[in-house]
């Protein structure tokens, strides 16, 4: 077994981060890498990228259910509807992570997210514009450290997001939302969440070549 992987009691391989409490074992095990194609999962996971930034991915689950209340279960029309009396009420919600230029970023990301729609027409979202930068490959990582931060699709996709008046959706970040979304699989070779997403095969190569799956 590669450094950076753990066996947990279940006889099932993970890496260490996903194996240091029962929150992140089942998010492992269950979700992050497991593909996202609906705009309001999507923006859900793009709004918990943009909190996340500066903090633990953990101290974001803890709080996901209080997110959830907080911004209307994360629908695009009703959290674009927020107006500043939302923006201060959210601040006095110990439910979340109380950081105002986050909350007004979650906000104008839910108008730009509603303008791109209205904009490219019926059947076009978010989640189009996120799935249309996933990569010819992906990573094949056995380490860690192997594990890139970054990508030439993660920095055409924080591009066009900015461009479309999207925020905290810098290259980095926008990586991790494509890992979280299975836009890309950084599962480490041997974790057996490696290639269990149906959208890319163990060795770094799409289930389908060229098509995004409905």
């Amino acid at each position: 077994m590669s450094e950076g992987l753990v066996r947990g009691e279940d006889g099932l391989v993970r890496p260490a981060w996903a194996s240091a409490h029962d929150d992140l074992r089942e998010y492992y095990d269950t979700e992050w890498g497991m593909p996202v194609r609906d705009e309001q999962g999507v923006f859900e996971r793009l709004a918990l990228e943009g909190f996340q930034s500066g903090l633990s991915w953990a101290t974001i689950l803890r709080r996901r259910e209080g997110f959830r209340r907080a911004f209307a279960g994360f629908d695009v029309d009703a959290v674009a509807g927020f107006g500043p009396a939302d923006v201060e009420r959210l601040l006095g919600d110990a439910g979340i992570i109380r950081h105002r230029g986050k909350i007004e970023a979650t906000v104008s990301n839910a108008r730009a997210a509603r303008a791109l729609r209205d904009e490219r027409g019926p059947g076009t979202t978010l989640a189009d514009l996120v799935w249309s930068h996933r990569p010819p490959r992906t990573p094949r990582p056995t380490l860690p450290e192997e594990v890139p931060t970054t990508s030439e699709e993660s920095i055409a996709l924080a591009r066009e997001l900015k461009r479309r008046g999207f925020r905290f959706v810098g290259p980095t970040t926008m990586f991790a939302l494509m890992e979280a979304l299975g836009v890309v699989d950084t599962h480490l070779l041997g974790s057996h969440r490696r290639g269990t997403s149906g959208v890319w095969h163990p060795d770094g190569t799409p289930v389908v070549p060229g098509h995004t799956p409905s």
